[in-house]
Formats: C-alpha cells, sequence, structure tokens
C-alpha cells in the first residue's frame, strides 16, 4: 500500500519528491479526469485516501462518492473504466489530474461523453446549452434500477 509522507516543509511539498497529498477537513482531495487523446475534461471527483492508494495500485481510477459515501471504482458497474495513463498532483499537493483512456469511450453516469456536458451560456439569463448532441450510450440499459447517484 502506497505510504504517503508527511508534510514537513513547504520546500518539500512544492519541490521535493515526496508524494504527501493534502486532504481537505472531510478526508478528500479534488480530482480533475481528462482523456489521455482529446485532453477533454471528463469529470471532477474527489479521492480519499484509500481511492488515492487504488488508483496509484491498480492503475485504475478510484474516487470517493460523496452521494452514495464510499469508495468507487469507476467503471465496475458500467464496464465503463478509467485506466490511468498519468497521474499528477499540483504545486502544494490538494489536487489531483488524472489522464485516462477510458472503456467504452464515455464518463458520464447520465450517459454523456463528459460529465461537463453543457455550457454557461456568460450572458444574461439563457438556458444552459449541451455540447454533446447525443448520449454515448443509454444509461437504464447500462445500471438498469441502481439508484441514480444525483442528489437533489
Amino acid at each position: 500500500m502506497q505510504n504517503f509522507k508527511p508534510r514537513l516543509s513547504v520546500e518539500q511539498v512544492e519541490e521535493g519528491h515526496d508524494l504527501a497529498p493534502r486532504f481537505d477537513a472531510s478526508g478528500l482531495i479534488s480530482v480533475v479526469t481528462t482523456d489521455a487523446g482529446s485532453g477533454e475534461v471528463l469529470m471532477m471527483g474527489v479521492m480519499n485516501a484509500e481511492a488515492l492508494q487504488r488508483s496509484i495500485q491498480t492503475g485504475q481510477a478510484h474516487y470517493y462518492s460523496r452521494a452514495r459515501q464510499c469508495l468507487w471504482h469507476k467503471g465496475a458497474t458500467s464496464g465503463l473504466v478509467q485506466t490511468t495513463v498519468e497521474m499528477r498532483i499540483d504545486d502544494d499537493q490538494d489536487a489531483v489530474w488524472l489522464r485516462v483512456r477510458i472503456a467504452g469511450g464515455a464518463s458520464c453516469h447520465v450517459g454523456y461523453r463528459s460529465c461537463f456536458y453543457r455550457a454557461v451560456p456568460l450572458v444574461g439569463d439563457a438556458p444552459l446549452l449541451f455540447t454533446e448532441s447525443e448520449k454515448a450510450f443509454d444509461p437504464v440499459r447500462v445500471y438498469g434500477d441502481a439508484p441514480n447517484p444525483t442528489q437533489l
């Protein structure tokens, strides 16, 4: 299992070779996930220490689901596994960037390729604009009667 290093100095965290992630008060770290080929942003999520450790060990993305309050191996249910091509940590080690390849070509539980499938117009009170014209898969067929993770 990956042992994270204690955070001893700014120099160690910013310029050193130690992986010393800073998890927030809830024990989570932000993760931005992009497609390794196109660079497209696929999703934003969080990891706890176990998810980060498993992602490093397995080469597949694991997250912490705040909605379900549990570890989440992305694609374990849907088959849309995210295989990590590269993992980076930011300057103060409180955010992770994953570059992944996706089995099945889609990442969003709603069925779109990216979770960022709508644009926000930067004028007035205009409605959201869909940037993907069709879903990459049928979520009902893939997930069946599994509960939707979106919380109101």
